[in-house]
C-alpha cells in the first residue's frame, strides 16, 4: 500500500506491505493514526497506554490530539507527556541524548574534561576508603592528564 500525503506543501510518502497495512487498519480510514506512522509504526502505542487519561494544564492538549496530529501542543507539553514521550524515543533512536557532532578540537577538549572528572571522583572515593595507593596512582594520571590538556591548549 502506497500512502502520499501533501503537509503544508510537502508531500511525504509511505510505503507498507499488505499485512502491516492491515495490523495498523490503515485500509480502515477511522482506525488509521499518521502519528503511528510517522512515529515508526506503532511507536505510539506505548505513551497511549501510559498517557491517554493525560492532559496539558496549558493549553489541553491530549493523547489523542497526539495521535490525531502526531505534534504536541506547547513547550508545557513535553514535561506533561515526559515518560512515555522517552519510551517512544528509546524505541525511535539510539538513545534519549542528543549526541551531534562536534568540532575535532572541542571534542578532545570535552573527552579530556570527562576523563579528568571521572579520575577526580575516583580519587575522592579512594581517599574515603583510605586507599592510599590507588589514591597516589590517580592523583599521578590526574597531573598527567592536566599537563596534556594544558599543552593542547596552547597549541
Amino acid at each position: 500500500m502506497h500512502l502520499t500525503e501533501i503537509v503544508n506543501g510537502q508531500m511525504k510518502k509511505i510505503d507498507l506491505c499488505e499485512e502491516c497495512a492491515k495490523d495498523k487498519g490503515v485500509t480502515d480510514p477511522q482506525g488509521f493514526a499518521l502519528a503511528d506512522l510517522l512515529l515508526g509504526l506503532g511507536a505510539s502505542s506505548e505513551m497511549e497506554s501510559v498517557s491517554a487519561e493525560l492532559e496539558c494544564p496549558t493549553c489541553g492538549f491530549t493523547h489523542a490530539d497526539f495521535k490525531k496530529t502526531g505534534r504536541l501542543g506547547c513547550s508545557t507539553c513535553y514535561t506533561v507527556f515526559a515518560e512515555p514521550l522517552v519510551g517512544m524515543l528509546k524505541q525511535m533512536h539510539k538513545g534519549t541524548q542528543h549526541v551531534g557532532k562536534v568540532p575535532k578540537a572541542l571534542r578532545a577538549k570535552l573527552n579530556i574534561t570527562k576523563q579528568r572528572d571521572t579520575l577526580s571522583e575516583q580519587l575522592q572515593k579512594a581517599i574515603e576508603m583510605e586507599n592510599y595507593e590507588d589514591a597516589a596512582r590517580l592523583r599521578d594520571q590526574l597531573k598527567e592528564l592536566e599537563s596534556v590538556g594544558s599543552a593542547e591548549e596552547g597549541t
